[in-house]
């Protein structure tokens, strides 16, 4: 049997590093605003008969083999970590050979490893025979990639993953609900330009000394992530509104607010790289994920999205992503070799 799965990566438009757990319960009305890619993670299991288990990343290079009866041991694996751990949790009874590739670039705070996860996972249940309701996916997901980073997961790459399209996230004491945004898709895609600086992000750092100073009480940290709420919550009602000049706004003024929550969300060259942009026709730019690197967004104004990245091109060592609005989420087929 061949069971092969996908899901797209994302960009957050708005409100991230609120949907970390428990960040989002002292924020009432704490929301994310996000869209999925169509850079897609990709996980395909073909079954094998003789007890063993292949593990291989085709964007790392690793692979490795193991047997069912030590699968136990891929709790401490330490190459490729978050497979190991999802392979161990649903611990199959069949030998497989499971390979893992990811279409956005590593580090790009995209959300690449949560979606890689949600790929994992579709693949893997389908494996074990539907065990799980695709509802806990995202609890499942959450809780391994913790064990993997050792902080705090965020919440909102799962999403997109799963569902696709356009989504609002809304963070309530009793439990996640998300909201499809039928918004202007196709203004979305002629106005965001997305580039990759090829430096990796530094998430984890960058997430964790936000978490320990929310967690301590720092009132500064409280009312940027009431700014953070704020700004989400005013970028769901343009986007619903088609009023782009209004989210253009909400951009701006949430930009610099962002750069006060850690002094490396953005880096010299993702300065210059904004700069260089709001030059050529943007209006707004939004570091991806938890910044330090990585991917960046800018909203173009109309009819400057291929100027702008133009410009981004001319810097050394800058990636301009081809992306479309991935309008589905997660998907998982299986076929029977002849």
């Amino acid at each position: 049997m061949i069971i092969e799965s996908s899901a797209p990566t994302r960009v957050d438009l708005a409100g991230g590093t609120i949907d970390i757990w428990p960040l989002y319960l002292f924020h009432p009305g704490a929301t994310t605003v996000n869209f999925a890619l169509s850079l897609l993670a990709r996980c395909r299991i073909q079954t094998r008969d003789d007890g063993r288990i292949v593990l291989e990343s085709r964007d790392r290079k690793v692979a490795f083999e193991t047997s069912l009866a030590a699968i136990e041991d891929l709790l401490l694996e330490e190459r490729l970590e978050l497979i190991s751990k999802l392979v161990h949790f649903f611990k199959p009874t069949t030998g497989f050979h499971l390979v893992a590739e990811s279409e956005a670039p590593a580090g790009a705070g995209l959300g690449g490893s949560s979606t890689l996860a949600i790929a994992c996972i579709g693949a893997l249940n389908r494996l074990v025979g539907n065990r799980y309701d695709e509802r806990k996916f995202v609890t499942i997901a959450a809780n391994i990639e913790s064990t993997v980073i050792k902080v705090p997961a965020g919440f909102q790459d799962y999403y997109p993953a799963l569902y696709g399209s356009v989504s609002c996230l809304h963070f309530r004491s009793d439990g996640i609900e998300r909201e499809a945004l039928d918004i202007n898709t196709g203004e979305l895609e002629r106005r965001i330009a997305i580039c990759y600086t090829g430096e990796p992000r530094l998430s984890g750092t960058n997430n964790w000394e936000i978490f320990k100073r929310h967690i301590d009480g720092d009132a500064e940290i409280f009312g940027l992530f009431d700014g953070i709420r704020d700004s989400a919550r005013r970028v769901r009602e343009e986007l619903l509104a088609d009023d782009w000049a209004k989210v253009a706004l909400s951009m701006q003024q949430a930009y610099p607010n962002r750069k006060r929550l850690a002094p490396n969300i953005t880096t010299p060259q993702m300065d210059q790289l904004v700069e260089k942009a709001l030059a050529n026709g943007a209006e707004a730019a939004k570091v991806c994920g938890a910044g330090g690197g990585g991917c960046i967004a800018f909203l173009c104004a109309p009819g400057k999205r291929t100027d702008v990245e133009r410009a981004l091109l001319t810097e050394q060592g800058v990636e301009v992503l081809d992306w479309k609005l991935a309008r589905e989420g997660l998907v998982v087929t299986e076929s029977y070799e002849k």
